[in-house]
């Protein structure tokens, strides 16, 4: 019965780090990328899946922005209010930004609770301060952002400590 925890742990460690292997040849074919569209990857990215952003690096050099189309990903970035645009290109929440330009800037959360059109709570693992187009970061393991949404829009976030729930540990948006 031993050998079978033994087997379940080193076959979690292998599928992890295949996983990890498989995320840096990734992240190289990205860096191969040209400036311009490693730009237009970035802002497209925490809203793609990983099989998207495979197939648009493997698009030619002429197909990626007709595949991101495709995808309705450019319609929907510019669907946007000009401040959510702005927000999303600096790289910060902002108060007031849609739900959908926060999923273009951190992605979808790893739990929701409530409703975003009316009043939800969207939590992101990391810190607000050290989020980025990567997304989550491993060191960042026990801290989380909880987001505020009022009728489909941030209000607020607070970044927590998760070993002290109960004590905020960072920036606010209020």
């Amino acid at each position: 019965m031993h050998w079978h925890r033994t087997l379940g742990h080193w076959t979690g460690w292998l599928l992890g780090l295949m996983g990890v292997l498989a995320g840096c040849t990734s992240d190289a074919a990205l860096q191969r990328l040209s400036p311009a569209e490693q730009a237009e990857v970035a802002l497209y990215r925490q809203v793609m899946t990983p099989g998207q952003v495979r197939t648009y690096v493997a698009q030619p050099p002429a197909a990626r922005t007709a595949y991101l189309q495709e995808l309705g990903l450019v319609q929907r970035f510019q669907a946007l209010s000009p401040l959510d645009q702005e927000a999303i290109w600096s790289g910060a929440p902002s108060v007031g930004m849609s739900a959908d330009a926060l999923r273009f800037l951190w992605g979808e959360p790893y739990y929701t609770a409530g409703d975003a059109r009316r009043y939800a709570h969207w939590y992101y693992l990391g810190s607000s301060l050290t989020r980025s187009p990567s997304g989550y970061h491993p060191w960042e393991v026990g801290q989380r952002v909880d987001v505020y949404l009022v009728a489909g829009q941030v209000v607020g976030w607070v970044d927590v400590t998760l070993g002290n729930l109960g004590t905020s540990g960072g920036a606010s948006g209020n």
